[in-house]
């Protein structure tokens, strides 16, 4: 039995946060983990007046939840919270923007958008604008409200993201 089984990882975007709920935002996240966050924190180049931070974080399948909990006290943030698939688990994304509200999706092991065969038949029958019903369900209004955030300016963190095709 592999004693790491029910152990991921995953990583945490604040993408935008006024200066004065940042040490609020690191606490509830370290107690969330249950060690120090270790939030690294630099100004937002896409809106001036607010910051950003990024941290990777290891524990039981389940923790991005429970982070996404600790972080919707605060409706003015802008956040994405990843776990990565495991062993017989899925992974998931969430988001968060202001006037949007919270969006999950379940992901992939290349970190696609899943979107389960009950969900398909509920937007399939739902009599509307079907395109728009699985732009949704895919996230895709929560991405366009967050790109402008995700880039990177100077002093920001950066990840490469690589995929080696053979």
């Amino acid at each position: 039995m592999n004693q790491f089984a029910d152990v991921t990882t995953g990583v945490v975007y604040i993408h935008s946060s006024p200066a004065a709920l940042c040490p609020h935002v690191d606490w509830a996240l370290s107690a969330t983990l249950d060690s120090p966050a270790k939030l690294r924190w630099t100004s937002q180049p896409a809106y001036d007046g607010l910051l950003r931070a990024t941290t990777d974080w290891t524990g039981p399948v389940g923790t991005c939840a429970r982070l996404v909990d600790s972080l919707r006290a605060w409706p003015m943030l802008r956040f994405e919270v990843t776990e990565d698939p495991s062993h017989g688990v899925d992974g998931e994304r969430y988001s968060h923007v202001p006037g949007l509200g919270l969006w999950r999706g379940s992901t992939s092991a290349n970190g696609d958008v899943v979107v389960g065969e009950m969900k398909l038949r509920s937007i399939m029958n739902s009599g509307g604008d079907i395109a728009a019903e699985i732009d949704r369900a895919i996230g895709a209004p929560w991405d366009e409200e967050l790109e402008p955030f995700r880039s990177s300016g100077e002093g920001a963190e950066v990840t490469w993201l690589r995929r080696r095709v053979s």
